[in-house]
């Protein structure tokens, strides 16, 4: 698919058109990008027959890819997926991935699906937020189960992987972006994958009501909730995207 360039709007004001909103793929069905922050999860997910109790817990904050892994795990391993918002009653027993466990409304359904996939000798993969022991349930045997659960962290994304997630964000917007401004976003945004998705979104809906270009003038405009200061901002801002990161330092050249 050509990319969509962000040209100048030629139409007077009144002829103008509102920007329609451009459909996006879903970000959790996109293939997961390995980063030391995952090396856990890939590690665990590589040996199912490892998991104590045949039974997984992912855990970590928004956006980090959970949602992803668990995708990837479940057609690799033949997983059923159930979402926990949905499950209720007496689950019928099966090898199951259940997407946001930490949210199920019906203990005894999560405490029955955990036993049962047990009993039967099926795997269970679990993803929530947090850790399942810090999950506030009140069944007793439930949170037994629940603490007994091994768990894998993705943790805090580094750099080049938040660089290549705000590229694909970008990327699944049909946007043209040059790499200095990523690298310039990403000096000033919060390390937060669950950000990133917001930052295109935003900058995709301003660059086409305004029928320009995303700039630092446009993202500065744009994101001045999200963008923290930096050491460069005191500087002209020619409105250039062009610009290349600056280089790492040389060993042995620092006091």
């Amino acid at each position: 698919m050509t990319p969509r360039p962000v040209t100048p709007d030629h139409q007077t004001p009144i002829a103008r058109q509102l920007p329609l909103p451009l459909a996006v793929r879903p970000e959790p069905l996109a293939d997961p990008i390995p980063d030391p922050s995952n090396a856990v999860v890939r590690t665990w997910l590589a040996d199912p027959l490892s998991w104590p109790f045949g039974r997984l817990a992912i855990h970590g904050p928004e956006g980090c890819g959970k949602s992803a892994y668990l995708a990837q795990a479940a057609r690799r391993l033949e997983l059923r997926i159930l979402r926990g918002a949905e499950l209720r009653g007496l689950p019928p027993a099966g090898p199951t991935a259940l997407d946001d466990a930490d949210l199920v409304p019906d203990e005894a359904a999560l405490f029955h699906l955990i036993n049962a996939c047990a009993e039967g000798g099926h795997l269970l993969l679990l993803v929530g937020r947090a850790a399942p022991s810090r999950w506030p349930v009140r069944l007793p045997d439930l949170a037994s189960r629940l603490r007994a659960t091994s768990t894998a962290e993705v943790e805090q994304p580094s750099e080049s992987l938040l660089r290549a997630l705000l590229t694909r964000q970008f990327s699944a917007r049909q946007l043209r972006i040059e790499p200095a401004l990523v690298y310039w976003l990403l000096a000033r945004l919060p390390r937060e994958a669950a950000v990133l998705s917001e930052v295109a979104a935003r900058l995709d809906r301003a660059a086409m009501a305004d029928g320009r270009a995303i700039t630092r003038a446009l993202a500065r405009a744009t994101l001045a909730d999200l963008l923290e200061p930096h050491a460069e901002d005191h500087s002209a801002d020619d409105d250039s995207v062009a610009r290349r990161p600056p280089p790492p330092p040389v060993m042995g050249t620092l006091l």
